[in-house]
């Protein structure tokens, strides 16, 4: 996913300066810059601003004058992707100064293993069984009010929790496993 925003921006960013160049060389483009900005808002992008305002290329030949401008489209209303930045310093033989984002990426566990129950095996059968006995003993005497239906329901997912991690067993989880 990311990848494919970072090509997104590079190509979106190619699509401005094509149509920038001719916005201001011939007037009568301005049609296709406001297409453009209709696609960006349609991906749900917007423009971003610079935290270091500076020119963005630089020309090799004497005397032409620097008329792109580079620009960064970014997740519309985010509070995180917000701002870019311009390395003036990391140009090297290219005429335009990169343009870089810090992206967040939040820690996140991913699971390594699951606890399962193979399908006809004797976990299964005692998994059920131990299950239905937890029905049959439930004590439904005291359900008179939300209060107490709602302990009960409670009670029995707890049991029905504890069956499960008795019969069932740990395995690792791989790009071949099933997502159920």
């Amino acid at each position: 996913m990311i990848y494919f925003l970072f090509f997104l921006f590079i190509f979106l960013d190619l699509i401005l300066i094509f149509i920038l160049f001719f916005f201001w060389i011939m007037k009568r483009h301005m049609t296709i810059s406001d297409d453009l900005l209709i696609i960006v808002d349609s991906f749900n992008l917007a423009l971003s601003t610079p935290t270091n305002s500076c020119p963005t290329r630089y020309s090799n030949t004497a005397g032409e004058a620097n008329l792109v401008i580079d620009l960064m489209f970014l997740q519309y209303g985010s509070s995180e992707l917000n701002w870019h930045s311009i390395h003036l310093d990391s140009c090297l033989s290219s005429d335009h100064a990169p343009l870089t984002i810090t992206i967040p990426i939040a820690d996140e566990i991913v699971s390594t293993s699951k606890l399962s129950i193979p399908q006809n095996s004797k976990q299964e059968t005692a998994f059920v069984e131990e299950v239905i006995l937890n029905f049959k003993n439930l004590d439904i005497s005291n359900i008179i009010n939300k209060d107490n239906l709602e302990n009960t329901i409670k009670h029995l997912e707890v049991l029905i929790e504890q069956a499960w991690t008795k019969n069932a067993k740990k395995s690792r989880i791989t790009e071949h496993s099933k997502q159920w």
